[in-house]
């Protein structure tokens, strides 16, 4: 039996799910395909708070998204603002270099944000088209502010790019009231999806930027090219991944028959028993207090703890964690508790790893953990903005 998949993403995936991505293909233009496609794009801008915003799906996923991003939006001789949280703002920043997008890397430590009132400050400095943003950085697990960034970036004049890969669908992303411009995604972390789709949402502004550009570097990412096929889906321009849309548009049901405030509250509740458990087993957060993220916990090791042996046990008792990226490599694992993920499932994944520090001869006690996973549970989760 395959470990429960507790990564950054993909995040397990629900049976619902799977019998949607396990029927028979179909036309890419057929009433079936065409009809998912549809319901999925208009979920889409329910879910990130839309009402004239353009939803965009291209087989692929995270790192398309943001070329897509990047690529339609980015004015010759206009320099683009990079908040990096962490790995991912890094990619951003590389993405630019690989197109020769002029750009200004703004890096906080790992584990923290960037202030709002500094991004001000730099906006200030000089003037900039873009600024992009990832909202939840799986390599640091640091969440930023977005909400005031994309307010410093609307008084600036620049457009606001927000990477919602760890975020979209379980932590609020309200696009209109935001002010942001472009939120960018993939369907396996939050919408509980399989990977295999690279999602982005442009607002009216963002859609008026790419089309008063003359041409952009490139084809496939254009979303001009895209935009018939979003618009009737009954329409050809390149293959879609017929089977993984109809996956995602059952996903984007899931999420709409729980509602997004139950389903935000629920992500919460999941993240703040996370890490209760880690607490009562003695672990330290690698992220700072101040920028915690709802979707995923980056957890130090206690000395001693070596990362492949204890990787390696926890899939041996059932549960999949992931290592450290880049310079957190050896030092920390990260879980992901995002998606449709369960109270028992999470349940089960500190009963497992209570099995695996007794392995190594750590000294828990029995359920201590669980308990306090347990009353987390119990708890109320805060509501989000009405």
């Amino acid at each position: 039996m395959d470990p429960l998949l507790l990564i950054p993403g993909p995040s397990p995936v629900v049976p619902r799910i799977l019998a949607a991505l396990g029927r028979p293909t179909v036309s890419h233009v057929g009433g079936g395909m065409v009809e998912d496609t549809r319901q999925a794009l208009d979920h889409l801008k329910r879910i990130v708070f839309t009402r004239d915003g353009q939803p965009f799906l291209m087989a692929g996923a995270g790192t398309l998204a943001m070329e897509v991003a990047l690529l339609n939006l980015a004015r010759p001789g206009e320099r683009i603002l990079i908040l990096s949280q962490g790995y991912f703002g890094d990619r951003m920043g590389e993405i630019c270099r690989a197109y020769e997008l002029e750009h200004d890397l703004v890096q906080s430590p790992w584990g923290a944000v960037t202030a709002p009132a500094d991004l001000a400050r730099r906006l200030a400095e000089r003037p900039y088209g873009l600024v992009v943003s990832t909202h939840v950085d799986t390599g640091s697990g640091g969440c930023a502010p977005v909400r005031e960034y994309a307010e410093a970036a609307r008084a600036a004049g620049a457009l606001f790019v927000l990477d919602g890969v760890c975020a979209t669908g379980g932590i609020e992303e309200r696009m209109d009231d935001w002010g942001i411009d472009v939120i960018l995604t993939a369907a396996q972390k939050c919408f509980g999806a399989p990977p295999g789709l690279a999602i982005d949402v442009f607002s009216p502004a963002a859609m008026s930027r790419r089309k008063s550009l003359h041409g952009i570097k490139a084809y496939y990412a254009d979303v001009l090219r895209w935009l018939p096929v979003m618009t009737d889906p009954g329409r050809y321009f390149s293959t879609p991944s017929v089977n993984e849309h109809r996956a995602f548009a059952e996903a984007t049901r899931i999420i709409m028959e729980e509602g997004m405030d139950n389903r935000f509250r629920r992500q919460a509740r999941l993240g703040r028993a996370a890490r209760a458990g880690l607490a009562a087993l003695g672990f330290e957060l690698f992220t700072g207090a101040d920028c915690l993220a709802d979707t995923l916990s980056v957890v130090r090791y206690p000395a001693g703890l070596d990362d492949a042996s204890f990787r390696t046990s926890y899939a041996r008792h059932g549960v999949q964690v992931a290592g450290g990226l880049a310079a957190t490599a050896g030092r920390v694992f990260r879980m992901g508790h995002m998606g449709n993920l369960t109270d028992a499932q999470l349940e089960f994944a500190f009963e497992a790893l209570e099995a695996v520090l007794t392995e190594f001869g750590r000294g828990v006690e029995t359920g201590m953990s669980l308990r306090a996973v347990r009353a987390a549970l119990d708890e109320p989760a805060a509501g989000s903005e009405a």
